[in-house]
C-alpha cells in the first residue's frame, strides 16, 4: 500500500512546488529560497456565456443605425462577440468608431455618435446680399444679388455639401463705373544754387466716385510732394480705386531746369577741382597746377546765375627752384606737397651703377614728370663733390646737410625716394628700372587726385 501511494504523493508535491513559480503567486525573487510552500487561489473569472442574448446593452444610434453580426444569429444583436458597423443618416456625420464589438467586460469596444452636417455661415457681401433656402444645413442653396449699380462677379448660387463646405467660391459685387480723378497742373522749377535738384510741392488730386462716393485707395506712382527732383522731366501718376476696385488714373509733369555756365578747360600743366557738377549755377572750380608748376592768377571761379563765370582763367608756370637757401630744410620746403625727390648718390661719376641709373632715368623723363618726380644728384667726394637739381648747383653746406639729414652715404651707390610730405619712403642700393620705380609710386604714393590724372594721361608718354 505504501508502494501504491508513493506516486500520488509525488504528483501532489510537484503541483505544490510548481505553484510557487506561477505568475501572480506573490513569490519574491529577492528573498532567500526556503523549504516552505504557500498556495494562493487564482481569482475567479466571470463565466462567459455566448448564449445570453443581451450580454452588452442594446445599441441605439440617434440619426443613424447599427448593423450587427453575431455568432449566434441575427436575433442576437448584443450577445458576447457581436460586431456592429455604425453609420449615420444623410445630413449627419459619424464621430467616433465605425465598428464596435461586445467584449467579455459587458461593454462595447468603443463609442460613436452622429452629428448634423453644417456649413459655416457665409460672410456678408459688400454692396450685396444673399438668400438661403435652409440656412447652413445640408443641401441649402444660397442665391447672391447686388445693389443697383453693381455687377455680380463669381458664383451666383452656392450649396452646402456633405463635407461641410460650400460649393463654388465667394462672389463680389463690383461698381460698373470707375471714379473720376483730376491731377494738378505741370510744375516747373529751377535748381537751387550749387545743387542739381529742386524741391517741388503740389496738392493731392481731386477724386470722386460716381456710385457710392467711397474711394478705397489713392496710390502715388512717383516721388512724394516735397521731394528733391533732379534735372529733367518727371512723370507723376496717381491711381484711384473705388469700393469695387474700379480704377482711374491721371498724370502730370514735374520739370526741373539747371542754370549752366560754359564748361571750363583746365590750364596747361594743371587741372580743375570743381564742386557739384562743375558748371551748374553756384558751382566753384579751383585751378590746380601739376607738380613742378605754380599758379598765376585767380585761384578759383564761380558759375553765376547769369550763366557766366566770375574772374578770369589763371595759368600754370614752371616752379622756380631757389638753391640760394640757408639749409637743406629750406630747399625741401619748396617741394612740399608739390614734387617727389629721387636722390641719386655715387662715390664717383664713373661708377657703373651710377651711369646705368642715370641713363635709364634720362629715357623716362616723361614718366617722371607725370609722377611729379625731381632728380637730385649727389656725386663725388669732397672737396670736388657735386650736388645738382637739373642745372641748379647746390652748395657744399647744403650737400652735407642732405647727407646727414637723410643718411645718404658717399662710399657706395644708393638712392632715396622722398614723397611730397618729405618722408623717406624707399631706398635702393642697386639700379632700378623706370618700370619698377613707377610701379612702386603708382601703388603706394599717388593721391586720389593723382590717380584720376594718371588715368586721363595714361598714354601720354607712349
Amino acid at each position: 500500500m505504501a508502494q501504491g501511494e508513493a506516486p500520488l504523493l509525488l504528483l501532489f508535491l510537484t503541483r505544490l512546488v510548481s505553484s510557487t513559480w506561477y505568475e501572480g503567486s506573490g513569490y519574491d525573487t529577492t528573498e532567500r529560497y526556503n523549504n516552505e510552500v504557500y498556495v494562493e487561489e487564482a481569482p475567479q473569472a466571470p463565466a462567459l456565456d455566448y448564449r445570453v442574448p443581451q450580454w452588452c446593452y442594446s445599441l441605439n444610434v440617434h440619426h443613424g443605425e447599427a448593423t450587427c453580426y453575431s455568432p449566434r444569429g441575427g436575433n442576437y444583436r448584443s450577445s458576447l462577440g457581436t460586431r456592429c458597423e455604425l453609420s449615420c443618416d444623410r445630413g449627419f456625420q459619424l464621430i467616433g468608431r465605425r465598428s464596435v464589438q461586445c467584449l467579455p467586460s459587458r461593454r462595447w469596444s468603443g463609442t460613436a455618435y452622429c452629428r448634423q452636417v453644417r456649413c459655416h455661415v457665409l460672410p456678408a457681401v459688400m454692396s450685396g446680399s444673399y438668400q438661403c433656402s435652409a440656412g447652413a444645413l445640408l443641401d441649402s442653396h444660397c442665391d447672391y444679388s447686388c445693389l443697383p449699380g453693381y455687377h455680380l462677379e463669381g458664383d451666383r448660387s452656392r450649396m452646402c455639401m456633405e463635407d461641410g463646405r460650400w460649393s463654388g467660391s465667394e462672389p463680389i459685387c463690383v461698381d460698373i463705373e470707375p471714379p473720376k480723378i483730376r491731377c494738378p497742373e505741370t510744375r516747373e522749377r529751377m535748381a537751387e544754387p550749387e545743387k542739381l535738384t529742386a524741391t517741388v510741392y503740389w496738392d493731392p488730386p481731386h477724386v470722386k466716385d460716381s456710385a457710392d462716393g467711397i474711394i478705397k485707395q489713392v496710390t502715388l506712382r512717383g516721388p512724394e510732394p516735397g521731394s528733391e527732383f533732379p534735372e529733367g522731366e518727371h512723370v507723376i501718376r496717381y491711381i484711384a480705386y473705388d469700393q469695387a476696385y474700379n480704377r482711374a488714373s491721371c498724370k502730370f509733369i514735374v520739370r526741373v531746369q539747371v542754370r549752366r555756365c560754359p564748361v571750363l578747360k583746365p590750364p596747361q600743366h594743371g587741372y580743375l577741382s570743381c564742386t557739384s557738377e562743375g558748371n551748374n549755377y553756384g558751382a566753384t572750380c579751383e585751378y590746380l597746377c601739376d607738380g613742378g608748376y605754380e599758379r598765376q592768377g585767380s585761384p578759383s571761379r564761380v558759375c553765376q546765375s547769369s550763366r557766366h563765370w566770375s574772374g578770369s582763367q589763371p595759368i600754370c608756370v614752371p616752379m622756380q627752384i631757389n638753391v640760394d637757401v640757408n639749409s637743406a630744410a629750406g630747399l625741401l620746403d619748396q617741394f612740399y606737397e608739390k614734387r617727389r625727390l629721387l636722390i641719386v648718390s655715387a662715390p664717383d661719376p664713373s661708377t657703373r651703377y651710377y651711369k646705368m641709373q642715370i641713363a635709364m632715368l634720362q629715357q623716362a623723363t616723361c614718366g617722371l614728370d607725370l609722377r611729379h618726380v625731381t632728380i637730385l644728384e649727389l656725386v663725388g667726394q669732397p672737396p670736388h663733390e657735386v650736388g645738382r637739381i637739373r642745372e641748379h648747383q647746390l652748395s657744399a653746406d647744403i650737400i652735407e646737410e642732405f647727407r646727414q639729414f637723410l643718411h645718404v652715404t658717399r662710399s657706395t651707390f644708393n638712392m632715396v625716394l622722398i614723397d611730397k610730405q618729405g618722408v623717406d619712403r624707399e631706398r635702393y642700393i642697386e639700379p632700378v628700372t623706370p618700370e619698377e620705380l613707377f610701379t612702386f609710386i603708382d601703388t603706394y604714393l599717388l593721391s586720389s587726385q593723382e590717380v584720376t590724372q594718371r588715368a586721363q594721361s595714361r598714354d601720354m608718354c607712349e
